[in-house]
């Protein structure tokens, strides 16, 4: 079984030192998905919610998201990232907003969480745009699909 690399001997939190890595290029991929009733998934494809178009606000929500995550998860590095990109996309046969963000840098740890929060963010504003409409929303499936780079090698979820 992996290591855990959060806490000390002594079983106390701390931010792992990555000082001795070397930097290269890494990245992450999660996906996720939020569920709904038909009509509210129509309502987001027609641009008429009131709030505005959930898919755009979603989108630079899950950007800011991503910069925004050693804010959110406390024992995260704060990154220089290179690149983020989050798509939405509309699927009528299982009524959900599928998540989709893809995060890159050249470092020395890794950009998981990073790529999981824009997720989780965009998830999370989609559900806040819509939810006077809705009471069914449901936000899952949230996971990493995809890392490359550093000693533990490239990842991918079947």
């Amino acid at each position: 079984m992996a290591e855990l690399t959060h806490f000390d001997e002594a079983g106390n939190a701390r931010m792992v030192d990555v000082s001795d890595k070397d930097a290269t290029e890494r990245i992450a991929t999660a996906k996720g998905s939020v569920y709904m009733a038909p009509e509210t998934l129509a309502l987001i494809a027609s641009r008429g919610v009131k709030k505005g178009d959930v898919l755009t606000v979603a989108q630079l929500a899950g950007i800011m998201g991503a910069k925004r995550t050693p804010d959110l998860i406390p024992l995260c590095h704060p990154l220089a990232l290179s690149s983020v990109k989050v798509e939405l996309a509309l699927d009528a046969r299982r009524n959900a907003v599928d998540i989709v963000a893809t995060c890159k840098l050249i470092g020395r740890t890794g950009v998981e969480m990073e790529a999981l929060t824009a997720v989780s963010v965009a998830a999370l504003t989609v559900y806040d745009m819509v939810k006077a409409a809705d009471r069914t929303l449901r936000i899952g499936d949230i996971r990493l699909t995809y890392k490359s780079g550093g000693k533990s090698g490239t990842f991918e979820a079947l």
